[in-house]
């Protein structure tokens, strides 16, 4: 492949040594209470990694501000020492998008962590970045009303890092992900400069740098305060759950739900494996015999939830359902969703290491992409457990493997790489909630051509010229492609392996 004319390059950092760290602590603690730095290796252990726990690295410094004040003088100490920065939320992210870098600072939001204002005339919120997901909900029932994101880690990940992945949950089907449910983001820019992007209203003028700024995964600014819509908690919501003897069936089942134009306010897919792993674990009462199972659900004025779920029964019964469970209550309802919520952590009972992927695929091709990871189960000798939110085609599948044993480890990146490899062919894309940070950076270069990737780079240097946030993370630059990768072709498409970590 032919290099670009200028490729983008990250200003370089100083090396890591006890001298340097001493003189950023020294400078950091003009601006920032000493109890806001950590820079000993037991205290900065626990900030190694995030949610994606197979990749680690020490920071060389930690801080912790406490207010916006402490945000711009942070990143106005690192842009004049040329220290890089890593945001981070609450930790919780999949990708790798938080991992430090060893000679940087990692930037942890956590304590902004206030409900500036609730307002239920207008249905929103103004919260900082490391309010929980699930507490604008909790702080908004008062009011009847709550915020309509909802992943599964929501007791504990954050609205900033909900910012920073533009993450979804079992209902943005319905109701959509982060980036349609937040209407402004205040920002700090590594000038030290306050932005705000977006408004109160729907729509604001000039571009739409809102929706360019979610999901930027901490590579453009960092996050200081949101306001997010509220929405009016239905008068009833009901589930249905369905079995089928086949995953085929399953997925088109899914396809003919919405081509009967019913959009349900939840659509989930769970196979065999994954409901196994599951009901000994939470007990949702999940037909553990059936080779998939779909869960629907309907919410609104109980005459529209009934209807739905009739016509939801229908379509399930024309596709080859098994057996049909509506929930008659809302503990019932409770209780199949803590099925699919708890899949993650339950993986841990049937598997020593579990690796989650994350790609997005068109409805139609669920089917035929079930199909495949099966096929690669074999070659690659590794379980595999699918839960994804079936409505939209965000795949979730765990990869089960044990870490101990030579190899495996590897596969499982082989594995994971194959499916998203899988899901472009199909017309899809690599990623749908989890971000890019490092998991998902070599896969870059299978979706995106060097022309797209020098854009994706034009719109970072305008928000950082000097590259210092987040840098190494979410856009693969066609030098480590070519130096560290082996370029080999499977069934006509480039294909980049065996890339490092960074």
């Amino acid at each position: 492949m032919k290099a670009p004319a200028a490729l983008p390059t990250p200003s370089p950092a100083p090396s890591f040594t006890p001298e340097h760290q001493h003189k950023v602590v020294a400078a950091l603690r003009q601006v920032l209470p000493r109890e806001c730095i950590l820079y000993n290796e037991e205290d900065t252990r626990p900030y190694e990694c995030d949610g994606l726990a197979a990749y680690r690295q020490l920071p060389m410094i930690v801080v912790l501000p406490e207010n916006e004040a402490h945000v711009v003088e942070v990143l106005n100490v690192c842009r004049k020492l040329k220290v890089r920065i890593v945001p981070r939320g609450a930790g919780t992210g999949l990708s790798g998008g938080a991992m430090p870098i060893a000679d940087g600072v990692v930037l942890s939001t956590a304590r902004l962590n206030r409900i500036v204002r609730m307002d239920p005339y207008s249905r929103t919120a103004v919260v900082q970045p490391g309010v929980r997901n699930l507490a604008i909900s909790e702080a908004a029932a008062a009011h009847g009303l709550y915020y309509a994101p909802d992943p599964s880690s929501q007791i504990a990940c954050s609205i900033g890092g909900n910012v920073a992945e533009n993450s979804g949950g079992v209902h943005c089907l319905k109701y959509g992900l982060t980036v349609h449910n937040v209407l402004r983001v205040r920002m700090v820019t590594i000038d030290g400069e306050v932005v705000e992007l977006g408004g109160g209203a729907l729509d604001s003028p000039g571009l739409d740098l809102l929706a360019v700024f979610i999901g930027s995964e901490g590579m453009l600014g960092v996050v200081t305060e949101v306001t997010v819509k509220l929405i009016p908690k239905p008068q009833i919501a009901r589930v249905i759950m369905a079995s089928f003897d086949d995953v085929v069936k399953g997925g088109n089942a899914v396809a003919s739900v919405i081509a009967a134009g019913i959009i349900p306010a939840g659509l989930e897919m769970m196979d065999k494996t994954s409901s196994r792993m599951v009901e000994p674990f939470v007990k949702a009462g999940y037909d553990i015999d059936a080779e998939a199972i779909l869960l629907c659900e309907s919410d609104g004025l109980p005459e529209e939830v009934e209807e739905e779920i009739a016509r939801m029964t229908e379509v399930f019964e024309r596709s080859g359902a098994t057996a049909i469970a509506v929930s008659t209550s809302e503990a019932e309802r409770l209780k199949f969703w803590s099925g699919r919520k708890n899949a993650f952590p339950a993986a841990g009972r049937i598997s020593p290491d579990y690796y989650c992927m994350d790609g997005t695929i068109p409805r139609r091709n669920l089917a035929q992409v079930l199909v495949g990871i099966s096929k690669m189960e074999v070659k690659y000798g590794l379980r595999c457990a699918n839960v994804f939110h079936a409505g939209d085609g965000n795949l979730h599948p765990l990869i089960l493997f044990d870490a101990n044993l030579p190899g495996e480890f590897h596969r499982a990146e082989e594995f994971g790489a194959e499916i998203l490899e899988l899901c472009v062919a199909v017309g899809g894309t690599i990623t749908g909630e989890h971000g890019v940070g490092i998991e998902k950076i070599n896969s870059m270069c299978v979706q995106f051509t060097e022309t797209e990737r020098e854009a994706f780079f034009a719109v970072k240097r305008a928000f950082d010229t000097a590259f210092l946030l987040n840098p190494d993370k979410g856009i693969p630059t066609l030098q480590r492609c070519a130096e560290y990768g082996k370029m080999h072709v499977r069934n006509g498409d480039l294909k980049f392996a065996h890339l490092p970590r960074f």
